[in-house]
């Protein structure tokens, strides 16, 4: 039996030249790189409704959203992910071509799949950005909402008011009243 092959360094620099040739996307951390599988359709409708009434709500703003196609760069972590919508109002992300590494929100729509990655080692690379102001993520199944802030006692959990489609989730970071309306509407009963 042959010996193993040394591991070949990768670093996030070789990810970012790779990753533009590649024809999906691929996520980096810490020298691996993990494919991106495709979303189901409620997913993906969900993840532009929220992409869409942030980007109607910070027009004429210093803030943008961006949609699932941008990358962030958490250098803190050695990571690079694609976040299905994150928003920033950091004047140097405006001219980054790549990755987004200053964003204050941060929205992660779960799938079985993904689920646990999101609400653990995710979470924990996305809670090293000193930009980052809320992480929500959106339970589909569910229909459920929840919203990370980071506050003086760390990060705490609040979930919207209300019940049905006038349920409100404040988000702070953007100024912004949601709603399971603006969340869930495009999707059937």
């Amino acid at each position: 039996m042959g010996l193993p092959q040394p591991k070949v360094p990768f670093d996030r620099q070789d990810y970012f030249a790779w990753e533009t040739q590649q024809p999906t996307k691929n996520e980096y951390v810490a020298g691996e790189v993990f494919a991106m599988v495709g979303a189901r359709q409620e997913h993906a409708l969900v993840a532009l409704a929220l992409a869409a009434r942030f980007r109607e709500h910070l027009r004429g703003t210093r803030c943008r959203a961006y949609p699932t196609d941008m990358k962030l760069e958490v250098e803190a972590a050695d990571a690079v992910f694609y976040p299905d919508v994150m928003v920033s109002c950091d004047e140097a992300d405006r001219s980054r071509a790549l990755a987004i590494q200053a964003p204050c929100l941060i929205v992660e729509v779960l799938s079985d799949s993904t689920a646990a990655y999101d609400r653990g080692a995710k979470f924990a690379a996305y809670r090293r950005l000193p930009s980052l102001q809320e992480y929500l993520l959106v339970d589909i199944d569910a229909r459920r909402l929840e919203l990370f802030r980071r506050e003086t006692v760390g990060w705490v959990l609040h979930e919207p008011v209300g019940e049905g489609d006038a349920a409100l989730l404040p988000l702070t970071s953007i100024g912004l009243d949601l709603t399971a309306a603006d969340t869930f509407g495009d999707l059937q009963a």
